[in-house]
């Protein structure tokens, strides 16, 4: 029996402490370098600006490990916004780069203020509860830990009936309040149920 294939390591880059997930490249576009981003900030104008400088999130065999890339121009098409860096001259180098995470280090984050993004230690061991339009919220369980993938990031979240992963997504986790120690989560049905199982 084959063994299972084992997950691609990329840790976490040396950005310090404080530093902050920005961004995701997704795919090439045109022929100059040009690459489509998905964007982890609600201040893209605030954090891609020309000059701003990422660290790289990337499995430690990728040739881009230990390495930054600079923005050179942030541009948008058809809504989605695509970055040209100074490290990326072509199409060819731009390939070799897709599903990278971009990371800003502890005193970029100091240089301005990010709505909508926390940071681990700051979601660890809140409540999570499940708003209920008939009166008191429903308290489903903890957040355990902060997982980040390429597509989305997720939370787990310690019940009383086992762990649940929970998509770290403005439609099924529309608010974190800090200061109250509450995540509000609207799951879809049989998310928090299937731990029973």
């Amino acid at each position: 029996m084959a063994d299972a294939p084992q997950r691609v390591r990329a840790p976490r880059p040396a950005s310090g402490a404080g530093s902050l997930r920005v961004g995701r490249l997704t795919k090439p576009h045109g022929l100059k370098g040009g690459i489509k981003l998905e964007l982890f900030t609600d201040n893209p104008e605030l954090r891609f600006v020309p000059g701003a400088e990422f660290h790289l999130q990337v499995p430690e065999d990728s040739p881009w490990f230990g390495r930054t890339v600079t923005l050179r121009e942030l541009r948008w098409f058809n809504d989605s916004p695509v970055g040209f860096f100074d490290e990326l001259p072509d199409r060819t180098a731009a390939e070799g780069i897709v599903r990278a995470i971009l990371w800003i280090d502890e005193d970029a984050v100091a240089g301005g203020e990010e709505e909508n993004a926390w940071y681990h230690h700051q979601l660890v061991g809140l409540d999570v509860v499940r708003a209920s339009p008939e009166g008191e919220p429903v308290v489903l369980g903890t957040v355990a830990e902060v997982q980040h993938f390429p597509a989305q990031d997720l939370l787990l979240v310690t019940t009383e009936r086992g762990s649940v992963l929970v998509p770290f997504v403005e439609a099924i986790v529309p608010s974190v309040d800090i200061e109250a120690g509450i995540v509000t989560v609207t799951p879809p049905e049989g998310l928090f149920e299937e731990a029973a199982e």
